[in-house]
């Protein structure tokens, strides 16, 4: 039976997007590994796809699945077009939308016809709920590659993350150090990579190595973490723009217990049919 989807994407960031509220999704994660392929499929870096809400108070359930075929929690930049697609294809007239992700839940908010605005989660610092293997909650962590060893913040902002403060991002080992920290055996599902340059202390460059797709654009839930570990280690204001290769993003996290909270683009690239 044919699927139809959407592709689109937030800052390059890049996403196909099935509507299942009326019929069951059934792509296996080999599937969806095949269609993520730029050169023999649709290419994209997460395929998402909208649910009927499972939960009172809740208008719509949000999965996301990497290009290597794998579920992961939360997409931060895929929510932004996630909250464009419902609005825009009229199935939701509500100008908040809450969805539940299998990493929490979140409130999206078309702001006008370029951005929208995201409610994450709060910052989960405790390393048992990112996951990571400490033996307590630090600010800062060693984290022993090889020969070598790197300093880390670790967080979850609905998904889990690794960031890194770097002198100069250019000339990060981005593709290097990265699959490194996202199979280390101390963060027991993976993580997401992040290597930040501080600019000032409200504003960083950043790039991320996601877990299952290599080094994106942009990364919607990287440049919360980036922001939320520059705070609780003093680095950071509270109000930060998160320079990406793909554009930048406004993030502010207005205290320790608030949502951390994201604004950026939404776009619709074009509509196909799988099969």
């Amino acid at each position: 039976m044919p699927v139809e989807f959407t592709k689109m994407h937030g800052l390059g960031n890049d996403f196909i997007v099935i509507n299942a509220l009326n019929d069951e999704f059934s792509l296996s994660s080999a599937e969806i590994s095949i269609l993520a392929h730029r050169r023999t499929g649709v290419g994209f870096d997460q395929l998402l796809v909208v649910e009927p809400a499972e939960h009172a108070g809740v208008d719509f359930n949000y999965r996301i699945f990497n290009a290597d075929g794998g579920e992961v929690e939360n997409c931060g930049n895929g929510a932004r077009c996630f909250a464009r697609y419902v609005t825009d294809r009229g199935l939701t007239d509500k100008k908040d939308i809450t969805v539940s992700t299998a990493g929490g839940q979140m409130i999206l908010t078309v702001v006008d016809e370029e951005q929208v605005l995201v409610r994450m989660e709060v910052p989960e610092f405790e390393p048992e709920r990112v996951p990571f293997v400490a033996p307590g909650l630090a600010s800062h962590y060693e984290l022993t590659l090889g020969d070598e060893s790197v300093d880390i913040g670790v967080v979850s902002v609905g998904n889990p993350h690794a960031v890194t403060v770097v002198e100069d991002v250019r000339r990060a080992e981005v593709n290097r150090l990265g699959p490194l920290i996202e199979s280390h055996e101390r963060f027991p599902d993976r993580v997401n990579a992040g290597f930040m340059q501080i600019d000032h202390r409200n504003e960083i460059t950043l790039r991320v190595f996601e877990r299952g797709v290599g080094e994106t654009m942009a990364c919607g839930t990287g440049a919360c973490a980036a922001v939320a570990v520059g705070v609780m280690q003093g680095r950071l204001d509270r109000k930060v723009t998160v320079n990406l290769t793909g554009g930048a993003l406004q993030i502010q996290w207005l205290d320790n217990n608030a949502r951390i909270e994201m604004i950026g683009p939404g776009k619709t690239v074009f509509e196909g049919r799988l099969g």
